[in-house]
């Protein structure tokens, strides 16, 4: 597994651009929001809240009761807006000399970081290897590493033994588990962890709950450590709307619905991977075993295919922009069975299968 300085990837370009700018007529395979959300329960929550908009927002509830659903205290628990914010947050405020980022994953740490002034190293995880990682691969002098799980794009979840093995005294160690409510039992999760020394983890309402456009996520860590970022944070960064969003997720009742939908997503992926392997004849290959909402694949002249695609109404993820991956990549959200044989068969068409 080599390590790199950073270079060459455009870390800012993300699924979104796939659908602006007339993309919005398309099927969106490229961004990893859960379809048809957020539900008519959630919507009403948010609504509701907004009698209360006069008013400056209060997280303490929300803050709680995310504390609550991780069985933490609540100075262990800082609201964020999405993950995005986190990672900035973690950037500025954290006093590091060798951060590194195991890659491919989610680019936007290593942005933040990049733009906080920071030298960042890579980790590269390599398909041979099925994008596993060892963590004997990781400099040992690396203060920040920063991992998904499971991971974007490569759908891979790490067992949680081999993350904990890079914690070490004086090294923060941040996981990504942006995710992670997409698998089912939440297995592998470091959340509600307090015996790992260093461990950050972030968390994000948007992608289960169809939220993007609003903003939130949360922090688990030391109480240190969030009263470091909190610091960093300016005031009342988490909107009313948000944080009635964030009380809401964590109850009981959702969290049963998290985990329906989740086993729901397993099935559908298991359906989008069987088909995608009847094209093993035309180069395509599956990256596996996936467990996240979204597969990786690598197809010949994978940038043609997606012009194609676009052309017969599917927009997917390009994978050229993740460092570790170049234009052989394409990355696809899980969608409904409906939705996937319609996809099967235009790739069909783009592949001249």
């Amino acid at each position: 597994m080599p390590t790199e300085p950073a270079s060459g990837h455009d870390l800012r370009h993300h699924g979104d651009a796939e659908v602006r700018d007339g993309g919005g007529t398309l099927v969106d395979l490229a961004v990893n929001v859960r379809a048809d959300t957020p539900p008519a329960w959630l919507r009403d929550r948010m609504a509701a809240s907004l009698a209360g908009l006069a008013a400056y927002p209060d997280g303490r509830a929300a803050r709680a009761a995310v504390a609550a659903r991780h069985g933490l205290p609540v100075e262990r628990v800082l609201l964020t807006a999405g993950a995005a914010e986190a990672f900035v947050l973690l950037a500025r405020a954290l006093k590091v000399s060798r951060p590194v980022v195991v890659h491919p994953q989610f680019t936007e740490p290593e942005a933040a970081l990049r733009d906080a002034g920071h030298t960042v190293d890579r980790v590269l995880l390599r398909e041979s290897d099925g994008f596993r990682l060892d963590p004997a691969a990781v400099p040992e002098e690396a203060d920040l590493v920063v991992v998904g799980n499971p991971t974007n794009p490569t759908s891979v979840l790490h067992p949680a033994e081999t993350l904990t093995r890079l914690s070490r005294h004086g090294r923060t160690l941040v996981v990504d588990e942006a995710f992670m409510d997409a698998v089912p039992g939440e297995r592998e999760a470091l959340a509600g962890r307090t015996d790992v020394p260093g461990l950050v983890v972030l968390r994000s309402l948007t992608k289960t709950w169809g939220l993007a456009g609003l903003r939130i996520g949360y922090v688990l860590a030391a109480p240190e450590t969030v009263a470091r970022l909190e610091r960093a944070q300016p005031l009342w960064p988490v909107s009313t709307p948000a944080l009635a969003a964030a009380e809401a997720c964590v109850s009981p009742a959702a969290l049963a619905e998290a985990e329906e939908a989740a086993r729901g997503i397993a099935a559908d992926r298991a359906y989008l991977t069987a088909g995608l392997r009847d094209f093993a004849s035309h180069g395509l290959r599956v990256t596996g075993p996936a467990e996240a909402p979204f597969v990786l694949v690598r197809v010949p002249a994978a940038a043609d295919v997606r012009e194609r695609l676009r052309a017969l109404g599917y927009a997917t993820r390009r994978g050229d922009t993740f460092p570790g991956l170049d234009e052989e990549w394409l990355r696809l959200a899980v969608r409904d069975r409906e939705t996937t044989e319609g996809f099967l068969r235009a790739l069909g068409r783009a592949l001249g299968a």
